[in-house]
């Protein structure tokens, strides 16, 4: 696609996202009553990229975040990389060992409680901020993710968060700060929230465009694809982030569907992960057919070729 007519289409979503809502889709019945038969406390967040079809359910309930707060974490990654703060090919130290936002006081990640244990065996090495993006996302590393965190900086992380018109997702910290834990100090999110931070990137509007599609390129190596992607057709491109703590399971998503969309999906209170996963799988599928049930031949998927993800800084 030319540059002038991937900005055109931009630009154009730009004023739709920021327009009044658009219909909703006629679905909440069929996903309110999956979400009963699951016993869960769920919330939705989905919108078409065009603002045209949306639907909002529980939208500003706060959610322990789990791993999706890694999503801000890699916006602000890039934000600092763009401001030269910092080369995404500069080494960082890897090192278990992080500071309690009560005290001060020093903690360790044990690599039992951790979804990758590759980041750990780099103790003592380095590894380049670009690798420990990758990690943070695609696997889910929680000691890449601490050490981001630690690096950029927790109140930075919220700025650029809240200057993105995500207030609804806060970052306090980093994993497994269990005095912060004792005292309730956690990241928490809204759907809304990650729905906002998920479309700036599928539009192009997180940092910038070419930082965007970098990201959507990280989000789209995503390993975890037993939630939203499970209810899409196969071969649906996704770019996405999962979050899994006890009694959670998340996914943010943007689905490249004829008419892509963002859905953002938060659960709690199930015991079991797998129906979880199942119950997001279900929320994905009914939004899926229901859009594709509304769309109007608008050639969108073509529209929405991403720049070329090999733009680095």
């Amino acid at each position: 696609m030319k540059p002038s007519v991937l900005n055109f289409w931009l630009a154009s979503c730009l004023v739709l996202s920021t327009s009044p809502a658009g219909r909703e889709l006629p679905v909440r019945d069929d996903v309110d009553r999956a979400i009963r038969a699951s016993g869960a406390d769920v919330a939705v967040a989905f919108r078409t990229l065009d603002g045209r079809d949306e639907l909002f359910i529980q939208p500003d309930a706060q959610f322990h975040a789990a791993s999706t707060m890694k999503v801000p974490v890699m916006i602000e990654l890039f934000r600092q990389a763009r401001a030269r703060a910092l080369s995404l090919d500069d080494q960082v130290p890897v090192v278990n060992e992080f500071h309690s936002i009560v005290d001060g006081s020093t903690y360790k990640l044990d690599v039992a409680d951790d979804s990758d244990a590759e980041v750990y065996k780099r103790a003592g090495k380095t590894m380049a901020y670009r690798e420990l993006c990758e990690a943070m996302i695609t696997v889910s590393s929680n000691l890449a993710a601490n050490l981001l965190i630690e690096h950029l900086g927790p109140k930075n992380i919220q700025r650029t968060t809240d200057a993105l018109g995500a207030g609804g997702m806060h970052l306090l910290r980093g994993v497994e700060d269990g005095k912060a834990f004792q005292k309730g100090l956690n990241n928490t999110t809204s759907a809304r929230a990650l729905l906002t931070l998920m479309e700036k990137i599928a539009l192009g509007q997180a940092v910038d465009e070419a930082a965007s599609a970098e990201m959507v390129a990280v989000l789209k190596r995503q390993t975890f694809n037993d939630r939203i992607p499970a209810g899409l057709p196969s071969g649906t491109v996704v770019a996405h982030k999962t979050g899994e703590i006890t009694r959670i399971q998340h996914d943010a998503a943007i689905v490249y569907a004829p008419r892509p969309f963002v859905l953002v999906v938060l659960i709690r209170g199930l015991d079991d992960p797998k129906k979880g996963s199942a119950l997001a799988a279900d929320i994905a599928r009914i939004v899926y057919a229901a859009c594709a049930e509304l769309s109007a031949p608008l050639s969108m998927s073509s529209a929405l070729e991403v720049p070329p993800a090999d733009r680095r800084f």
